[in-house]
C-alpha cells in the first residue's frame, strides 16, 4: 500500500533518517535532514503513512493482534486459524515488541519534518507547514500514550538527553492540547501552506494541503482528548479545553480525515489488511468480524452491515467426540462446547439443521445467507468447533480481492462522524449547549454514508432503529454514543479500543470473560486488557526512566488503567 510516485523520493529520506545510533529511536537527532537537504512536503507523505499504515511485521502484530482485537473488531479462533483467540490477551514478548518498535521507531519522521519547517532562517521555514506537523504530532502522542500510558514526550528530540523521562499521561494530554491551539492559531484563516514549492498539495496524502480541514481535525482532536480527560484526577485543562473546542470548526459529512490507499501493496514498507489476508499465508492469517460488532448492526437492522461483513459460508461439518481415555477433559466438555456454538449460531438468527449423538454433532448450515459474528476470546479448547465457515468474514472491501485490488479501504484517520458523535457527548454530558440527539443523528448519517449506505435506508434508521435517536435519558443516552463512536471507528482498533477503555460501551466487551471451558482469559483472568505492556527495549536502553513510570502508573502488565480510565 503506497503512493508510487512518492516511494523512491520517500525511501531515500527515510535512510538519512536512520543514520544515527542514539540511545533510542524515539530520541532520533531531529537533524537528521537539514532544510538544505529535502523539501519537507516530501518529509510529510513518510510521517502520515507510517503512523497508520506501518509495515507489515508491525500492522500484523501491534494493529491486529492487539488493537483491533481488542477493540473488538476482528476475532482469531477460528478452526482454520493459526492461532485460537487469547492470542494477544496471553502476554508474548515479540508481539508486544513490535507495537513499541513502531512508535519508538515513528518519532523520527514527525520530528524531521517539524525541524525543517520550524528551523529560523532556514530555506524551507514555514508556519502553516509546521502547523501540520504539530497536528499529526497530536495524533501520533494521542495513540501512544493511549497504548502504553506514560511515555517519552517533552524530551524527545533532544539531542542533549539521551534518556528522555517518561511523562505522566496527563501531562501528555496537556501538552497535546497547546500543541492543537497553537496549531489551530498558526493556520488562522489561510487555507494552503503556500504557492509552488512551498505548499503541501498531494504529498498531503490525507487533506492534499487544504488547512481548513486540517483547522478542523486539529479541532476535532481537541474535543476528543478533552472529553477522554474529563473527570480524572489532574484534567483541570478539560472543562475549558471542551468549551474552547465546541465553538468549532468541525468536519461536516464528507470531510473525513482518511489516507487513501491505491492498488499497490507493499509489504516491507507500508501495509494494509488487505496484504496481510492475502500474503500472510492462507487462512491461518485469516480473522472473522466479531459477534458484538455483527450482533449491533443487525439486531438494529443497520445498513452498514453489507459493507463491514460478508455472510458466513456456512455448510456442513461433523465433529467426533474426543476419546474419553486420550482427552477426558474434551469429552466431558464436548456437549457444553457444541451447544455453545449452537447457541451462538440460534443467537444470530441462523436457521441451520443440527443433530447430536453421544459420540458426534452436525451442523448443516445454509450457505452465504447469514450474518454470524465470531464470539471475542475462545479458548484453544473449543477452537476445533468455531469452524471457520460459521461466521462473517469482514467485506472484500475491506482486505482486497486479492493482493492488488483496486479499491482498498483507507485508513482511518479522524472522520466526520466522530466530529458529531463527540459534540452529542459533550451535550449530554452537560458540559455544553445544543441538541445531542440532532448532532448524534448527523454522526450516524456521517458514517453510514461514508460506507455506502442510500439516504433511504440511513433515513429508515434514524426514523425505526432503537439505536436511531437519543430519548433523553442520560446514562442510555451515553451508552448509544459511547457503541456509535465505537462502530463508527471500525477498522481504527486503537480508537475503537480506547472508546471501550474510557466509556465501558460495549459491555460485552468491557465486561471481559470468564468461563475457560469455552474462552481463553489469558494473563488477565479474564478481564479486558487496559494498556500494553512496554518493549524489552525500553527495559534495556532507559531502564531508570521507565521504572520511574511504573513506580507512577502501576505495574507493567495489561490489567493496570491509565490515567483517564481510572
Amino acid at each position: 500500500m503506497k503512493n508510487n510516485k512518492f516511494l523512491i523520493l520517500l525511501f531515500l529520506l527515510i535512510g538519512f533518517m536512520s543514520c544515527t545510533s542514539n540511545f533510542e529511536e524515539i530520541n532520533k537527532n531531529p537533524n537528521d535532514i537539514t532544510s538544505d537537504a529535502a523539501n519537507p512536503k516530501y518529509l510529510l507523505t513518510g510521517a502520515e503513512y507510517k503512523l497508520y499504515a506501518p509495515t507489515r511485521y508491525t500492522y500484523w502484530r501491534a494493529n491486529l493482534i492487539h488493537a483491533d482485537r481488542y477493540a473488538g473488531y476482528f476475532c482469531f479462533g477460528n478452526s482454520g486459524s493459526w492461532w485460537n483467540d487469547e492470542l494477544g490477551y496471553k502476554y508474548h514478548s515479540g508481539y508486544t515488541d513490535a507495537a513499541w518498535g513502531m512508535y519508538g521507531d515513528y518519532f523520527k519522521y514527525i520530528n524531521s519534518y517539524l525541524t525543517v519547517t520550524s528551523e529560523e532562517g532556514g530555506k524551507y521555514q514555514n508556519d502553516k507547514m509546521y502547523a501540520v506537523g504539530l497536528v499529526l504530532k497530536s495524533l501520533f502522542f494521542q495513540q501512544f500514550t493511549d497504548v502504553f500510558g506514560d511515555v517519552p514526550y517533552s524530551e524527545t528530540g533532544n539531542t542533549d538527553i539521551l534518556q528522555p523521562k517518561y511523562d505522566a499521561q496527563k501531562d501528555i494530554y496537556a501538552g497535546i492540547i497547546k500543541d492543537l491551539d497553537d496549531a489551530m492559531a498558526k493556520i488562522g484563516d489561510a487555507t494552503s501552506t503556500g504557492e509552488g514549492e512551498s505548499d503541501l498539495g498531494s504529498n498531503d496524502v490525507i487533506f492534499s494541503g487544504d488547512l481548513q480541514k486540517w483547522k478542523k481535525l486539529a479541532n476535532a482532536l481537541k474535543l476528543r482528548v478533552a472529553l477522554r480527560a474529563y473527570g480524572t484526577d489532574g484534567a483541570d485543562f478539560a472543562t475549558t479545553a471542551i468549551t474552547e473546542a465546541m465553538q468549532g470548526p468541525f468536519q461536516e459529512i464528507g470531510e473525513d480525515a482518511v489516507i487513501t490507499k491505491d492498488n499497490s501493496i507493499s509489504q516491507w514498507n507500508s501495509a494494509s489488511y488487505a496484504d496481510i489476508w492475502h500474503r500472510f499465508g492462507g487462512k491461518g492469517s485469516k480473522w472473522k468480524v466479531s459477534e458484538t460488532m455483527i450482533k449491533y448492526l443487525k439486531d438494529n437492522n443497520d445498513p452498514r452491515l453489507q459493507f463491514y461483513a460478508e455472510p458466513a459460508e456456512g455448510g456442513a461439518k461433523t465433529f467426533a467426540r474426543p476419546d474419553a481415555a486420550e482427552d477426558p477433559d474434551g469429552y466431558d466438555k464436548f456437549p457444553k462446547r457444541i451447544n455453545y456454538i449452537k447457541g451462538v449460531l440460534e443467537e444470530a438468527g441462523a436457521v441451520f439443521d443440527f443433530s447430536m449423538t453421544d459420540d458426534s454433532a452436525t451442523f448443516v448450515i445454509p450457505e452465504n445467507t447469514y450474518y454470524i459474528g465470531q464470539p471475542t476470546r475462545l479458548g484453544a479448547e473449543i477452537k476445533k468447533y468455531a469452524r471457520w465457515e460459521f461466521f462473517s468474514s469482514c467485506k472484500d472491501y475491506i482486505v482486497g480481492l486479492d493482493e492488488n485490488s483496486n479499491e482498498i479501504a483507507p485508513e482511518l484517520v479522524l472522520t466526520a462522524a466522530e466530529s458529531f458523535f463527540l459534540r452529542a457527548q459533550a451535550i449530554t454530558m452537560g458540559l455544553a449547549s445544543g441538541d445531542a440527539n440532532a448532532m448524534y443523528q448527523s454522526g450516524l448519517r456521517a458514517s453510514m454514508t461514508y460506507w455506502g449506505a442510500s439516504d433511504a435506508d440511513v433515513d429508515n434508521y434514524l426514523a425505526n432503529a432503537a439505536m436511531g435517536s437519543l430519548t433523553g435519558d442520560k446514562n442510555s443516552d451515553l451508552e448509544k454514543i459511547g457503541v456509535q463512536r465505537w462502530i463508527a471507528a471500525y477498522t481504527d482498533g486503537y480508537e475503537g479500543w480506547a472508546i471501550v477503555r474510557k466509556t465501558g460501551f460495549p459491555k460485552a466487551l468491557s465486561q471481559g470473560v470468564s468461563d475457560i471451558d469455552i474462552f481463553g482469559l489469558g494473563d488477565l483472568n479474564g478481564k479486558y486488557p487496559q494498556r500494553l505492556r512496554y518493549g524489552s527495549k525500553a527495559y534495556d536502553l532507559n531502564g531508570d526512566q521507565l521504572q520511574k513510570a511504573i513506580d507512577r502508573q502501576g505495574p507493567d502488565v495489561q490489567a493496570t488503567e491509565l490515567w483517564w480510565a481510572k
